[in-house]
C-alpha cells in the first residue's frame, strides 16, 4: 500500500448512518476539500479461497482479499489434499468449494476493503467501496468507513484524498442491502464496477451494481465457461462497457504472434493458414476460445462448425472449422492438457501451434509456448517438413490489483473493440 495519511481510521458503524456521516466528515469534521474528482470503484470481493483457508487453519490471516504467494502455496498444497487433480488452478471455484468440505472453525480478522491497495491507491479514487460476502450466509451486515490521503512527498496534494466504505456479511444480508450503495456513488463521477469473484455468483446483485453507464469489469476464467462467455455476449451487446481481466492476461500471447508475423518474408503466410491448435490448462476453454477469436476475427475467418473431441483423461477439447476469405477451410482444435503447478487461473495458455501452407515455398509452422517444455506435444506431427519458428512467450505475473489499475490509468470508458468482437465469436465456438 502507498504511504497515506490516515484522515479517519477505519470505524463502524449502523448501516444508516453512513451517507450522513461521510457528507459530515468532509464538510465538518475534516475541514478538507470534499475529496478527490477521480472515480468511484465498487468492489465484490468474495475471497471465497482465502475465506476456506483460514477457516480450516492452513492460513492464519488477516483476511485481506489480496492474492499472494502464501495463498497461492496453500491453495495447491490443498489441492492436493482434496484429491483434485494436480493441474487445478489455485483460483478454480472447484477448489474452494472443495475446501469448503474439509473441518475446521478458524477464525481471522476480516480486513478485505479497509485499506487501498498500492497499485489502485496511485490512481486516487474518490471512493472504494467494498462488498465482503462472509462464509457464514447469516451473518448480519456490518459497515466501516474510513478516510484518507496520500502524503504529500509522492506529490499528492489534500485534493487527492478520499474515503473507504465496507459492508460486510452475509451474501443475503448484502443482497437486501443494496439500496444502501446507490447513494454512495456519485452521479456525476465515473463509476467502475469489479466483480473480484466467480461470474456464477449473485448474478442479482452484479445486475444492481453494474447499470448504465458504470464500467463492469469481471475475470472471465472464474465461473462456468458458458456462463462466462454469455454474460461478455449480453453487456457487449447491451453497449455497456466491459473489460475482462482474462482478456488482458492474453495480451503477451497476441503480441508474441504478431512479432513473429512481423517480418516481410512472413506477412503473406497469415493468408493461408490451415491449421490452429492450442493447448490450455486443465478444463477451462474460454482463454483459449478467446485467442482463437480474436484471430479468426483478424484474419476475416467465417465459423462453418464446431464439435467436442474426445480428451486425454483431464477433459474434451473442442473442435472447429473456419472458412478464409479465398475459400480455404481452416481446422482448429483446442485440447486442456494436465500441467505439474498450474497458473493462477484456471485455462491459462500452454501453447499455440499455426500451420500455413501456400501452393509456393515450405510449409510454415509457428509454436508459441508458455515455457520450453510445453513445445514439445506441439512440436510432433511431421514438423521435419516445415520452416520452424518456435518462441517462449514472456507471461507477466501481475496482481488482479495491478491489471486493475492498468485498466483505470487507461480510462476505458468503452469496451476494447477487439474484445467486442472477439467475445460473440468465442461464445459460438463452445459446444
Amino acid at each position: 500500500m502507498s504511504t497515506q495519511l490516515t484522515l479517519q481510521a477505519p470505524l463502524a458503524l449502523p448501516p444508516d448512518q453512513v451517507p450522513g456521516y461521510l457528507e459530515r466528515l468532509w464538510n465538518q469534521e475534516l475541514g478538507s476539500p470534499p475529496g478527490a474528482a477521480t472515480f468511484t470503484l465498487v468492489v465484490w470481493e468474495g475471497s471465497w479461497l482465502e475465506q476456506q483457508l483460514v477457516r480450516c487453519g492452513r492460513l492464519d490471516g488477516p483476511i485481506t482479499g489480496l492474492l499472494n504467494e502464501t495463498v497461492l502455496e496453500a491453495a495447491r498444497a490443498a489441492a492436493v489434499s482434496c484429491g483434485l487433480p494436480l493441474s487445478t488452478a489455485p483460483m478454480d471455484p472447484k477448489l474452494a468449494w472443495a475446501i469448503g468440505q474439509l473441518g475446521g472453525n478458524h477464525h481471522a480478522e476480516d480486513q478485505r476493503g479497509q485499506f487501498v491497495e498500492g497499485a489502485i491507491s496511485a490512481h486516487m479514487p474518490r471512493r472504494l467501496i467494498t462488498l465482503a460476502p462472509t462464509l457464514d450466509g447469516g451473518q448480519p451486515l456490518e459497515t466501516l468507513v474510513a478516510a484518507y490521503c496520500p502524503l504529500p512527498e509522492e506529490g499528492a496534494g489534500g485534493s487527492a484524498c478520499g474515503d473507504v466504505v465496507v459492508l460486510r456479511g452475509g451474501t443475503g444480508a448484502l443482497r437486501q442491502n443494496l439500496d444502501l450503495v446507490q447513494p454512495l456513488i456519485a452521479p456525476d463521477l465515473p463509476c467502475w464496477v469489479w466483480w473480484n469473484s466467480s461470474l456464477d455468483e449473485a448474478p442479482e446483485v452484479m445486475a444492481a451494481l453494474a447499470t448504465g453507464a458504470r464500467r463492469l469489469v469481471v475475470d472471465s476464467s472464474l465461473g462456468d465457461p458458458r456462463r462466462c462467455l454469455d454474460l461478455l455476449v449480453d453487456r457487449i451487446d447491451a453497449g455497456q462497457p466491459i473489460n475482462d481481466l482474462n482478456w488482458l492476461r492474453l495480451r503477451s500471447w497476441r503480441e508474441s504472434l504478431a512479432m513473429v508475423f512481423d517480418p516481410p518474408s512472413r506477412r503473406d503466410a497469415l493468408n493461408h493458414v490451415v491449421q490452429l491448435d492450442l493447448d490450455v490448462e486443465g478444463s477451462n476453454p474460454v482463454k483459449g476460445l478467446l485467442l482463437a477469436a480474436w484471430l479468426a476475427d483478424r484474419l476475416g475467418w467465417h465459423l462453418i462448425s464446431t464439435y467436442a473431441v474426445d480428451g486425454d483423461g483431464v477433459g474434451d477439447g473442442i473442435g472447429a472449422e473456419f472458412e478464409r476469405t479465398d475459400g480455404q477451410t481452416v481446422r482448429f482444435r483446442q485440447m486442456p492438457v494436465p500441467v505439474g503447478v498450474p497458473k493462477t487461473h484456471p485455462g491459462a495458455m500452454v501453447g499455440l501451434r499455426l500451420i500455413c501452407q501456400s501452393s509456393q515455398g515450405s510449409p510454415l509452422c509457428v509454436i508459441l509456448c508458455s515455457e520450453s517444455g510445453g513445445c514439445m506435444r506441439l512440436e510432433s506431427g511431421g514438423m521435419a517438413s516445415m520452416e520452424l519458428a518456435e518462441e517462449v512467450v514472456p507471461l507477466p505475473n501481475e496482481s488482479e490489483e495491478m491489471e486493475m489499475a492498468r485498466l483505470l490509468s487507461g480510462g476505458h470508458d468503452s469496451t476494447n473493440p477487439l474484445l467486442a468482437a472477439a467475445a460473440p465469436l468465442a461464445a459460438k465456438l463452445l459446444p
